[in-house]
């Protein structure tokens, strides 16, 4: 997010320095949190160096390439460019750096978010058509939420939660879980809801790329569960996502939510899902609908 806030001692000063940075920064609102201001860039924490690496110049080159991009709209999509250190790396003592975009307002609009997704994977796809080694041996608790929710065995997953209060929940999605074709896998924005910020010129800008290497519906279908759940959108926007193809989407998006969240608040999941799993919606849920 661009939204200023409070002060915060943020980066060390030689992450500063070598950002070529003044200090102080100002915290960011939204995302994971940590975020900062700092000059004229957004500085992140927690950043994987590895994955970090290789994304970065990926995205970097994509972002400028779609700005001087001729014939280019003021709609158009925009990708936050990722910005070096003066020494060359992409992360410094887990930060990383992006140019801040001066004027951006989070977009709560679920379809700007789904346009935005399907012109970005498409861009994607394009820039990295094949899957690279640095996906592999991931294992930050995202990571292994999405292989368990495509891949792990039923008795896996369950040893995970047994005994939790997200065990019925996680049952009723592995039940409905089956062994179809889901389409090509390609490299997807993960964690698009809230993600997507509007310019000035109301062009949607798309920050911090999760990345996986799964199909683009799957990443649509977080998307849409991410917005009904935590950005306000209507539980309408789960029905198009209720059987065939999107509904096995949506039961994997679910359980790599749920399971990435351990404990989860499965309230709000059994609401959003109710047209997915037949999950009753609670009473004082069902508001929500039509929204």
């Amino acid at each position: 997010m661009t939204e200023v806030g409070r002060p915060s001692s943020g980066p060390p000063e030689h992450v500063l320095d070598l950002f070529a940075v003044p200090a102080p920064v100002q915290v960011l609102a939204g995302g994971q949190g940590g975020s900062v201001l700092a000059g004229d860039l957004v500085l992140s924490p927690g950043r994987d160096t590895r994955v970090a690496q290789w994304l970065s110049p990926v995205l970097a080159r994509l972002g400028v390439r779609i700005d001087e991009r001729p014939r280019r709209s003021p709609l158009d999509l925009r990708v936050a460019v990722p910005v070096p250190a003066r020494d060359g790396s992409w992360v410094v003592d887990g930060w990383a750096a992006s140019r801040f975009e001066p004027g951006t307002t989070a977009c709560r609009d679920l379809e700007v978010v789904v346009a935005a997704a399907h012109v970005l994977h498409a861009e994607l796809a394009v820039a990295v058509p094949q899957r690279p080694e640095v996906m592999d041996g991931r294992q930050d608790r995202w990571a292994r939420a999405e292989a368990l929710a495509f891949d792990g065995a039923d008795p896996a997953v369950l040893a995970l939660v047994a005994g939790q209060p997200d065990e019925p929940l996680v049952r009723r999605l592995l039940d409905a879980r089956e062994d179809v074709l889901l389409g090509p896998s390609q490299l997807v924005h993960g964690d698009l809801a809230g993600n997507v910020l509007l310019d000035a010129a109301g062009a949607p800008v798309v920050i911090d790329v999760a990345p996986y290497w799964r199909p683009a519906g799957w990443a649509e279908a977080v998307a849409v569960l991410d917005s009904v759940l935590w950005w306000d959108a209507s539980t309408d926007a789960m029905d198009g996502w209720t059987t065939g193809l999107r509904r096995q989407l949506m039961v994997r998006a679910a359980l790599f939510r749920v399971l990435s969240e351990l404990p989860s608040r499965v309230d709000l999941y059994e609401a959003a899902l109710a047209g997915v799993i037949g999950v009753p919606v609670p009473g004082d849920l069902a508001g929500r609908r039509g929204r």
